[in-house]
């Protein structure tokens, strides 16, 4: 295991890549919620969180795959393509193929097994996800499959910096209930599948209310420019997660660029506390966004910190467009509007 290397990035020798999320993108997938889904009792708003996300993905001008199952969706936004396929839930980024490129540039799906992170949920149709969309959508756009069934691991557990860099977390790449392996074991097999020469692991952080054992989407985002997007620890010095988000900085912190220099941090604000109907607290946080071209759709809660979020990322990213979805809807699930999506590179 290693956290950084002094060597100077070579493309020459990256025979696989991973692209940054920032990089183009030509299609975005979604999975609509149904009847027949954990959504079942609050449809209606939940609903009405995917007509918003719909519309912002509409104004990015970029081609929408809806995976649809019985759901009627009325008439389809602009670039949207519906397909039919099964599933138990609508958690794209996690059940859905990761792109890489090889080095003739051509673009491979690598489908990971899906096992309802860690055996907690029924995932039976999600895992064959992967391969139906492939059939439907993507192998006549040229795009090559690959089947990893014998290593599971989630979209929403890993991000690249497009040059050979993971950062993921330990608690959930270590999980018992998925693979058991090691770091370095992990590392390996990152390499060998996604084409990574190094990963970041990420010690400490999670949100009191998720299920995935610390996805990394939901707490610190490679960006551009050697910059990590965090999430900021509560206020509140006595919150659950107050701590864990504290010596999550400091892993952060520890990191190091290709050229061995520390990243540029960038704090988020943690959300005010929003409760279930049970008084549970759910994990709202701003570090789930997703980049689509020219523009970056933001998941809001509608709290006050809604405001800071928008202008820390305005500042961020200044060339972007902020799209902001509110999605206390899908936090009453336990994930938000990077979770719900999938985005797929454009041709280099």
């Amino acid at each position: 295991m290693f956290d950084w290397i002094k060597e100077p990035y070579q493309e020459d020798n990256l025979r696989r890549r991973m692209p940054a999320e920032w990089e183009p993108v030509e299609t975005v997938q979604i999975i609509l919620p149904n009847a027949n889904t954990d959504w079942e009792y609050i449809l209606d708003e939940v609903s009405k969180c995917y007509e918003e996300l719909r519309a912002a993905l509409e104004m990015t001008g970029v081609r929408v795959v809806v995976v649809a199952d019985g759901v009627k969706i009325g008439k389809p936004c602009k670039n949207e393509t519906v397909i039919n396929l099964p599933y138990n839930d609508t958690w794209a980024r996690d059940c859905s193929p990761i792109t890489i490129f090889d080095q003739y540039d051509r673009r491979h799906l690598i489908d990971f097994q899906f096992n309802g992170w860690g055996l907690k949920f029924a995932a039976d149709k999600d895992n064959l996800l992967g391969r139906g969309v492939y059939e439907k959508v993507f192998k006549a756009q040229e795009f090559e499959y690959e089947s990893h069934y014998e290593t599971a691991l989630e979209g929403g557990s890993i991000e690249s910096d497009g040059r050979g860099t993971i950062m993921t977390s330990v608690h959930c790449l270590t999980s018992p209930n998925r693979n058991g392996h090691s770091t370095d074991e992990m590392d390996k097999i990152l390499g060998d599948t996604l084409g990574s020469k190094r990963v970041l692991w990420l010690r400490h952080g999670a949100l009191t209310g998720d299920d995935t054992d610390g996805h990394i989407d939901t707490l610190a985002r490679l960006a551009p420019d050697n910059t990590i997007v965090y999430v900021g620890a509560p206020k509140d010095v006595n919150d659950p997660d107050y701590q864990g988000l504290v010596d999550m900085k400091a892993d952060l912190e520890g990191f190091r660029t290709w050229d061995g220099e520390p990243y540029k941090l960038v704090e988020l604000p943690f959300p005010t506390r929003i409760l279930d109907e049970e008084g549970e607290m759910l994990p709202a946080t701003y570090a789930n966004y997703l980049y689509v071209n020219d523009f970056i759709l933001l998941p809001v809660y509608g709290v006050e910190e809604d405001a800071e979020a928008i202008w820390v990322m305005k500042q961020t990213f200044p060339d972007k467009k902020i799209l902001t979805v509110n999605c206390k809807a899908l936090i009453k699930q336990h994930g938000s509007l990077h979770c719900v999506t999938m985005q797929y590179p454009a041709r280099q």
